[in-house]
């Protein structure tokens, strides 16, 4: 007995589903009357961006800021290297090794 209640509440969830439906579109061109007479159009809303579109802006925002502090590594290993070099022959001269010099120095404190 109890599996014939469960059938007739499904049906009559069905029946209302498809009453509310049947009302909405028999009402929607009134609805539409009524708001255009009244001024009050929905205007469309722009849809917010899914989770996908949300982690690619993230990713290639991290991909723009890896590549500049890339860039600023690569542009201060060079300055070393060149500080380095140019240190290099003139401690070869000298004998004073693993001393920075006043090149190296400033573009140390220039970051």
């Amino acid at each position: 007995m109890s599996k014939h209640f469960e059938d007739a509440r499904y049906y009559l969830g069905r029946a209302a589903e498809h009453a509310k439906a049947g009302i909405k579109e028999e009402l929607e061109p009134l609805q539409r009357r009524v708001s255009e007479l009244v001024g009050d159009e929905e205007e469309p809303e722009e849809p917010e961006p899914s989770r996908l579109a949300k982690l690619q802006a993230d990713l290639a925002e991290l991909e723009e800021r890896a590549e500049g502090e890339a860039r600023e590594a690569v542009a201060a290993a060079r300055q070393r290297i060149e500080a380095y070099r140019n240190r290099g022959g003139d401690e070869a001269a000298s004998g004073e090794a693993g001393e920075p010099t006043e090149s190296a120095e400033s573009a140390a404190t220039e970051k």
